[in-house]
């Protein structure tokens, strides 16, 4: 933290979308007109988009909501630690296990390394999406975790509903999508050994407005993707989105250890991006083609092929026809 201190002042300072003089911001961090510069530099890096004119100063493109650790509290039990800048909210729960409390919650506001599900890189411009983890501590242990993603896609669409956003759906096991196009990844990891509880972090990345980016920050998203103020066609508050998804998270995990999947399907079926349209699923270098027909009690994806109902626990959905 303390090496990005001045650049997350700076931000701080330009958040509010107006100018700032480099001289100005000089003066407040007791620093030269050329250290502010180079700072502005490493916070480019980041992603952002600052552009500056001679005579006014450093501008932001647009203003920034930061994430407030204080407000965020407020509105949850659980302790919410907030790191701006990070390599993983997942990795940083995960090195802590041992002296969290389950409910514990890790924001960020850029993740250097972030990742997806089979170690895909999560691009991550600093404050235009959300990055979230929990820990949470799974007392039916690691075999009562099957399909654990799926209730938490039920959750985080679920909190979007609660605000008004309409429209998202879910793809199995893992992503939220809008209009086919990918809006937020989740990703569960987790520790442990037979008969004893299971240590669990769920990690989720959500855009929120990268569309407003340039193409260099963009380019290398592999898939159709979209943002959530694709979805609103309106500001988004970034805490308000926050705390939501931490207490709906909260309680559907809470309901999951009581229920299991059994209080899920249904709901995630009626969220199912692909439900009833044909699909093919990957496994390997085996490929199995026919209509989606949702899940199962197990989380299992339900597949209707020549040969009858399927079950798959494993492997990749698209539309068929479609990479």
């Amino acid at each position: 933290m303390k090496e990005h201190a001045i650049k997350l002042t700076i931000l701080n300072q330009l958040a509010d979308g107006s100018f700032h003089s480099g001289e100005a911001l000089g003066e407040m961090l007791g620093i030269s007109r050329a250290a502010v510069s180079k700072h502005v530099k490493g916070i480019q890096a980041w992603g952002v988009d600052i552009f500056s004119v001679q005579g006014k100063g450093y501008k932001l493109s647009e203003p920034m909501q930061l994430l407030d650790q204080a407000w965020l509290q407020s509105q949850v039990e659980s302790p919410v630690e907030l790191i701006p800048v990070i390599d993983s909210t997942n990795q940083y729960l995960l090195e802590r296990i041992n002296n969290l409390e389950s409910g514990a919650v890790c924001l960020a506001e850029y993740q250097a390394k972030g990742r997806g599900r089979r170690g895909r890189e999560w691009i991550s411009p600093f404050g235009s999406n959300l990055y979230l983890s929990m820990y949470w501590r799974l007392e039916a242990g690691m075999a009562g975790a099957m399909g654990l993603s799926l209730v938490v896609g039920v959750a985080i669409v679920e909190a979007l509903e609660k605000l008004g956003i309409e429209g998202i759906k879910l793809k199995w096991p893992n992503d939220l999508y809008y209009q086919d196009k990918k809006l937020a990844g989740i990703l569960v990891e987790m520790s442990g050994q037979a008969g004893a509880a299971a240590h669990l972090v769920i990690g989720m990345g959500m855009n929120l407005m990268m569309a407003n980016h340039e193409q260099s920050v963009t380019q290398n998203i592999s898939q159709p993707w979209t943002s959530l103020s694709d979805v609103t066609q309106s500001a988004i508050d970034r805490n308000q989105l926050a705390a939501t998804l931490i207490n709906t998270l909260q309680n559907a995990l809470n309901e999951y250890e009581i229920t299991g999947m059994h209080g899920f399907v249904e709901r995630w079926n009626r969220l199912d991006n692909f439900l009833d349209r044909e699909i093919k699923l990957i496994m390997g270098n085996r490929e199995v083609t026919g209509l989606s027909r949702g899940i199962n009690e197990q989380g299992a994806v339900l597949i209707e092929t020549a040969q009858g109902l399927e079950t798959y626990i494993g492997g990749e959905i698209s539309l068929r026809g479609l990479s």
